[in-house]
Order: C-alpha cells, then sequence, then structure tokens
C-alpha cells in the first residue's frame, strides 16, 4: 500500500535540489560508508512511496545487479597488490578488485534506487514548473518522455487486450502468427506513439508555450516549511562539501585500500550525510504523527 508522501508537497525546488544533491554525492564519492548510507536510505524511502512493491523490486532487480556487478569486477578487473587467489585464466583475484566490485555495485543500486524515488516525486508538472521558462522546448521533450513509459505500458495493456478479443494475441497459433500478431501490436503502439506526440505539440503550440511574456498558473508557494528544509538542505551540502575539500571523504581502492580515518569530523560528516538520506522519511514520520494527533484529538472531541 503507497503511503501519502508529505516530501512530494514541498516545493518543486526543494525536491529537485535534494535529489540533485543525494545523486551527486552519491555518484562521485567512494567512501563506503557514504555509499551504504546511501544505498539504505534510497531503499527506506522507496518502500515508504511504493510499500511491497519496492521490497520486490529491490530483490527482483537490484539485488541480482548488485551480484553481477560484484562478481563481473575482479573477473575483469585485476589491479590491487593483495592477492587472494589465481583464476583458471591466469590472473590474479585481489582484495582491492573484490572491495571496488562492493562499492560499484552499492553505487549503482543507490543511484537506481534514487531514481526510483525521483521519478515518483518529481512529476512532469514539477519539472515544468522549474525549467518551462527557462528552457521550454526541452522541459517539454524532457516532461513527456518521463511520462512516456507509464502511458506506453497503459496503452499496450489496452492494445494487447483488444488483439487478444480478436484472435490476434501473441500468444495465438504458431510462431509465424504469433510474431505477426506481436509486429501488428508494435505497429499500433508505434503509431499511437507518434500521434500522441504531434497532439501534445500541437496543443502546447496552441497555448502559447514556450512564447516570451507567456504567464502561466501555479500551485506552488514557497511558504515556511519550505524556506527550513532548504536551509537545512543547504547546512548538509555545505558540510559535506567541506568535508570533500578537507579530505574528509577521502576514499581508494587501487592499489592498495586507503582512506581518511575516522575522527570526530569525519563522524560529524557521516551523521549529517545519514541525516540528509533520512530527511524525506523524517518529514513524511513528523507529518503522519501531526495527522494522527490532530485525529486522535477530533475522536476524543
Amino acid at each position: 500500500m503507497r503511503n501519502r508522501d508529505a516530501f512530494s508537497s514541498c516545493h518543486p525546488v526543494i525536491n529537485f535540489f535534494y535529489f540533485f544533491l543525494i545523486l551527486l554525492i552519491t555518484m562521485f564519492c567512494l567512501h563506503p560508508a557514504i555509499l551504504g548510507i546511501s544505498l539504505a536510505g534510497s531503499v527506506v524511502y522507496a518502500v515508504y512511496l511504493n510499500g511491497r512493491k519496492a521490497v520486490r523490486f529491490s530483490l527482483a532487480f537490484l539485488l541480482p545487479m548488485m551480484l553481477l556487478t560484484l562478481i563481473i569486477n575482479p573477473a575483469f578487473n585485476h589491479q590491487g597488490i593483495t592477492i587472494l587467489a589465481y583464476l583458471p585464466t591466469g590472473n590474479p583475484l585481489t582484495l582491492e578488485s573484490i572491495l571496488y566490485g562492493v562499492s560499484a555495485a552499492a553505487m549503482l543500486a543507490a543511484v537506481i534506487s534514487w531514481f526510483s524515488c525521483y521519478t515518483a516525486v518529481m512529476t512532469s508538472d514539477k519539472f515544468v514548473y522549474l525549467f518551462g521558462r527557462v528552457i521550454p522546448a526541452l522541459s517539454l521533450v524532457l516532461s513527456m518522455t518521463l511520462r512516456f513509459v507509464p502511458k506506453f505500458k497503459a496503452q499496450l495493456h489496452v492494445v494487447s487486450e483488444a488483439q487478444r478479443c480478436v484472435g490476434r494475441d501473441i500468444s495465438d497459433g504458431g510462431l509465424l502468427r504469433r510474431t505477426r500478431n506481436a509486429v501488428t501490436i508494435f505497429s499500433i503502439m508505434v503509431t499511437w506513439a507518434l500521434e500522441n506526440a504531434i497532439e501534445t505539440a500541437d496543443s502546447m503550440k496552441s497555448r502559447g508555450y514556450g512564447l516570451p511574456g507567456r504567464t502561466a498558473f501555479s500551485i506552488y508557494r514557497f511558504d515556511e516549511r519550505d524556506k527550513m528544509i532548504l536551509l537545512w538542505l543547504c547546512f548538509c551540502g555545505g558540510v559535506l562539501g567541506w568535508g570533500a575539500l578537507t579530505g574528509g571523504l577521502f576514499w581508494r581502492y587501487y592499489p592498495t585500500i586507503k582512506g581518511a580515518p575516522l575522527t570526530p569530523m569525519t563522524g560529524c560528516i557521516l551523521l549529517c550525510w545519514a541525516g540528509l538520506c533520512l530527511t524525506p522519511v523524517a518529514i513524511n514520520v513528523h507529518a503522519d504523527r501531526v495527522w494522527h494527533a490532530l485525529h486522535g484529538e477530533e475522536a476524543v472531541r
């Protein structure tokens, strides 16, 4: 069951800046604690957003992908000085390559998991609101792209059901007939996609989208809550940026494993990063408590 996400109700600037900050640090920092906290935070938030669906996605897609990355890296990357064994090909299996594979797997899984949260929070109308005046054509194309996949899946289900009712399902008949039915369905979907894109472009053009001086109605307001969250995000970004510049987040895997020692400064940076990764969940937990408290008072009355 999907929960109501209070973080999605924040201003689009807050949502976009949060994911930009999270993804930037996750993709360019190799510190294992940073990657582990990022992966855990993304999975927790994804589970809060999508419930069992996120759990199935993690088990069916993220976990096999991590295992595949973990296996591939030591098989093809033989850097490092700590040799554990020799592969049948004669190449060494090093501890550094294994740990780097674990790091790469965690990074890839965390980025994909955060992007799944991003697509649930940053809807197409928020993206157009942020970039519609700066890059109107590109923002329209990107928003159409973001909503194309779910619309395409829904329309594909409708077309497949219609074809099945007239005896043209891809599971009916021999191989040649199934192939012909699949090509027919694909042709229908391509035609639908092109017509839908043309209709959307003509509709936006007729409304004056992208013209200079055009005004647009917006339901988004930057309130006090958004200001407080923005200050928190700027604080966390400043602390993490300072930690990166001073070497507090330094970590390498080749030729030897070496990283910044665990000091009070590093601990504070990691605590700040954990707080940043859990910010949406904390906002949702607080909103849930307020909601239950208000409804509890109404029930007493």
